[in-house]
């Protein structure tokens, strides 16, 4: 393990923090000053001023800067060299670039091999093929994003067998199912952040259609949930939820439909990675951008031009990195320290479910979209 490398990430990191919260603190002095003289939120000719749509890039960084390096100090001395990790996601999109960049670099810092796998198009098959050919090569530990948490059930048991620990991430799997832990977002908040979202965009009334890859995976169904729970109480009605099997033409076929054939249709909400653009060219191609509104959830680059233009509002961003980086010192403790001795480590971390470690959600605006990117560039991300 290079000592030199891993003071510099952690250097790197916590600089990021600092730098966003600095960031953050502009960002709302300023919002104070261009409130103008209206007073509560009145415009200046004193009619009421649209709702705001709260950005947040924090994430739960400062938490996990703080167990990396918990998990650093006790491997330190640990003999290491026959560990051989994987990081196995449940599609090739570019969402997962971050992953694969922090999954790397915690593989670098560790001084360890690895892999990470994911398969093209999304399909259970392989994916649960990849996991069968890694436990014949004798991986040592391996983190998942499960496309279906039943089908995944057997082949974690099954590793587990074998003395190979597994960590959920991304998307929560039963206690049932054997993985040691979740690590990921805490996917019901960030379905809450993309309600408040919503509401402020479309004034609190109007027709929703949800855009999603799955309608069973724990994470969309969790999404949705609290994207629902959070539309209570509003005038804004869920008046459909369109699956399109992780197909980014077919969403963008199903944005068409919806709002060619409801013109009472005012809101889109993308839940997978691609959905938000598919969202965003019907809308922009139907010529009704900023009449249809847009709450997209996570960071692709098409996503992030369709805020700078406006066609997307906002969109809920997760934080892939973290599931590499931290996943894979996670994933080294559970398999050289043992599951007691790394819950143990990771306890004052979790959620007050007790088996979820965020890695936290953000909102990103046109108002802080700058600042996100600048963030995204200091860890490397690119694309």
């Amino acid at each position: 393990m290079s000592a030199i490398s891993i003071r510099s990430h952690r250097g790197l990191r916590l600089a990021a923090i600092a730098a966003v919260a600095s960031l953050a603190l502009t960002a709302t002095a300023c919002s104070k000053q261009g409130a103008g003289s209206g007073g509560s939120g009145a415009g200046p000719t004193g009619t009421a001023a649209a709702p705001v749509i709260q950005g947040d890039i924090t994430f739960n960084d400062a938490n996990l800067v703080k167990l990396d390096d918990a998990l650093k100090a006790a491997l330190q001395g640990k003999d290491l060299s026959k560990l051989d990790l994987a990081m196995v996601v449940n599609v090739s999109v570019d969402y997962w670039n971050a992953g694969k960049v922090g999954f790397d670099k915690g593989l670098a810092d560790l001084g360890v091999k690895g892999t990470f796998q994911a398969p093209a198009n999304g399909r259970l098959d392989q994916q649960l093929s990849m996991i069968q050919t890694m436990r014949g090569q004798d991986i040592s530990a391996f983190s998942v994003s499960a496309i279906d948490p039943t089908a995944i059930k057997a082949p974690i048991q099954a590793a587990n067998s074998a003395g190979i620990p597994v960590l959920a991430i991304d998307s929560p799997l039963p206690p049932e199912d054997g993985a040691a832990l979740y690590l990921g977002t805490p996917n019901y908040q960030a379905g809450q952040k993309a309600g408040e979202a919503m509401k402020a965009a479309l004034g609190g009334k109007g027709e929703v259609v949800v855009l999603v890859g799955s309608l069973t995976a724990s994470n969309a169904v969790q999404r949705i949930q609290g994207f629902e729970d959070a539309l209570k109480g509003s005038g804004i009605k869920v008046v459909n939820k369109l699956s399109d099997s992780m197909d980014a033409s077919k969403a963008l076929t199903n944005a068409q439909t919806a709002i060619q054939t409801d013109p009472d249709v005012t809101g889109l909400y993308g839940v997978y990675s691609y959905d938000g653009p598919s969202a965003a060219q019907a809308v922009q191609a139907a010529g009704r951008s900023g009449k249809v509104k847009v709450i997209s959830d996570d960071s692709d680059a098409q996503t992030l031009k369709f805020i700078q233009q406006g066609v997307i509002q906002a969109t809920v961003v997760q934080s892939p990195y973290q599931q590499g980086y931290t996943g894979a010192y996670l994933l080294a403790a559970l398999k050289v320290l043992g599951k007691d001795a790394t819950m143990g480590l990771v306890k004052q971390y979790l959620e007050s479910d007790g088996t979820t470690l965020s890695s936290g959600v953000g909102v990103v605006t046109q108002g802080n979209l700058s600042d996100y990117q600048a963030k995204q560039t200091q860890l490397g991300i690119t694309g």
